[in-house]
């Protein structure tokens, strides 16, 4: 199933929004991160599953592909951990992805499941 969610990143002392899209299919199994991902977005994959499993929620036993859309914006930190999770649930349909339309996200994930704060997230919620 195909979710969109949204995201924002910090650019200099500006934000720029972030389109997170994710399809899960077969084919495969593994988390796939495209769109200029730094190594922190990459590593979120971890902190999810941990989250997931952690708050007694499963990942999905297939190839889960998170884009992260513009591809030529560089995406840097954690602050993304949060949008990718709300699009995995929604597209394993644990989440309403109606309910998610427009709204953007910015967290990070603890390995328990809790929400970590973020840096600039005042220039993201002004865009």
């Amino acid at each position: 199933m195909f979710v969109r969610t949204y995201a924002g990143a910090i650019v200099g002392i500006d934000a720029a929004a972030v389109t997170v899209e994710v399809n899960i299919a077969g084919g495969g199994l593994g988390m796939y991160l495209v769109g200029l991902p730094d190594n922190a977005v990459k590593e979120s994959e971890q902190r999810i599953r941990a989250a997931f499993g952690n708050s007694g929620e499963r990942m999905s036993g297939r190839k889960v592909v998170v884009s992260l859309a513009p591809a030529d914006l560089r995406k840097e930190g954690a602050s993304f951990d949060l949008p990718i999770a709300v699009g995995i649930l929604a597209a394993m349909e644990r989440v309403d992805a109606d309910a998610l339309a427009g709204t953007m996200f910015a967290g990070e994930l603890s390995l328990d499941g809790s929400l970590k704060p973020v840096r600039g997230v005042l220039p993201m919620a002004v865009r």
